[in-house]
């Protein structure tokens, strides 16, 4: 497993004690901090997955502007996404997702957005984005950010192509459904 890595950055992306979401799950940060490029060993460099020193200064490289920071990888944890979204709905949770989703939409420059792209990602699961997005008058950037906030709350899951609602995501919008009816 790796458990280093290295980049060349112009302030650092992540910070000693945080997490950063991957596909293959919830990575541990350790430690982040800025070394100076004649610190670097081999050793290192097979521990950040690379062949050779050689392979990880070219990779550096490839970045003129910056500082070279050391980042200690502690564990992979699973995306805490994939648990949140197969969780029942109670009356509370209705709640607490009417007034994060209600935040969303007051602070858009567009306007309440989250019911109309939930209803549209429930109705054609699986479209496209280039597609879904006219369905609910987006800009195709714009939609995608959203949806990954949609998914950030357990609510949408993202398919190989298109999205479709979580099982917490159907039961939310149904719920919200009854209760304007």
């Amino acid at each position: 497993m790796i458990r280093l890595a290295f980049r060349r950055w112009r302030r650092p992306t992540v910070r000693t004690g945080s997490t950063l979401l991957t596909n293959s799950g919830q990575l541990q940060i350790g430690s982040v901090h800025p070394i100076d490029e004649s610190e670097l060993s081999d050793r290192e460099a097979v521990l950040a997955g690379y062949r050779s020193l050689d392979a990880l200064r070219a990779e550096l490289d490839r970045r003129t502007e910056g500082t070279v920071y050391r980042i200690e990888l502690l564990g992979l944890a699973p995306d805490p996404r994939v648990a949140l979204r197969a969780t029942p709905v109670n009356a509370g949770d209705i709640a607490n997702l009417n007034q994060r989703l209600g935040r969303l939409d007051s602070a858009s420059p567009m306007g309440p957005w989250t019911h109309p792209t939930l209803t549209a990602i429930r109705d054609n699961p699986g479209l496209r984005a280039r597609d879904l997005c006219r369905c609910v008058g987006q800009e195709q950037t714009a939609f995608k950010a959203n949806v990954r906030k949609l998914k950030g709350l357990g609510l949408t899951i993202s398919l190989g192509v298109g999205y479709r609602l979580s099982p917490r995501g159907e039961a939310y919008l149904a719920a919200l459904d009854n209760s304007r009816t």
